[in-house]
């Protein structure tokens, strides 16, 4: 808002056709790109409703003279299913294609657990776990990891005793401590002068050894497929399964 972001949004449809006024409110026209109904943007108090803020940050993304994006992808919960067709009109009306340059992922519910009982997610109890008090809980690192290592298709369940703790149960913990010991490896030939270009790699020929250079192997192909499928549990997963091997 403070940027003049919606205005110029707005300026966009506007000299496209696609606002108009009605009942002392501007509306976007959505429906002449798909969507079951127009979408006010500004109210007849004059303050913008939430979907303004929502077309402007979708033409910033996508067209922005500096660095814009290819396609915009966007998470959304479960209970926000019926926002795909306008989000997919704005799309259109942007001279953009629909599920090409504008992606919607629906994920299902975050569920918070400590002590083996749910953390109450009532809105109407006023009882919200918002993500500062995850961080709170279990650090930066475990809340991005936990939100990530569970396809968004399933409910996520996240264990507050089990990320917090340190042990090999705790993902998190697993994947950072197989990290450190692999970084220590490097100091240790850092520091005996060992040049890992010159190194004799007829020496590893354990089956401990032929089980880490498989999965190292698989990298390049995994990444790319979890890009392409928008799966980064995919990429939580893989990493697991590699300090299972290393350690």
């Amino acid at each position: 808002y403070e940027d003049g972001e919606v205005e110029k949004a707005i300026a966009d449809l506007r000299a496209a056709g696609d606002i108009y006024e009605k009942d002392g409110a501007t509306w976007f026209a959505s429906t002449k790109h798909g969507d079951d109904k127009d979408r006010v943007i500004i109210k007849s108090d004059g303050t913008y409703a939430y979907f303004a803020a929502d077309i402007a940050y979708y033409r910033n993304k996508r067209h922005r003279a500096d660095h814009p994006a290819d396609v915009a992808i966007y998470m959304l919960g479960a209970d926000h299913h019926g926002y795909i067709g306008r989000m997919m009109a704005m799309c259109a009306a942007f001279g953009d294609k629909p599920g090409e340059n504008m992606q919607i992922l629906i994920g299902q519910m975050v569920n918070v657990m400590k002590d083996g009982k749910p953390v109450r997610m009532s809105k109407r109890a006023g009882n919200i776990v918002t993500i500062d008090d995850l961080i709170d809980a279990i650090g930066v690192d475990a809340s991005r990891y936990s939100l990530a290592r569970t396809d968004y298709n399933s409910p996520v369940d996240i264990d507050l005793n089990l990320l917090a703790s340190h042990s090999n149960d705790n993902p998190v913990y697993y994947v950072q401590y197989a990290h450190a010991r692999s970084c220590n490896v490097d100091r240790n030939a850092e520091a005996a002068h060992i040049n890992a270009t010159d190194a004799d790699l007829s020496l590893l020929d354990t089956e401990a050894d032929g089980e880490v250079i498989a999965a190292l192997a698989q990298w390049p192909a995994l990444l790319t497929m979890a890009g392409d499928l928008r799966a980064p549990h995919r990429v939580a997963h893989y990493l697991e399964d590699l300090a299972a091997a290393y350690h």
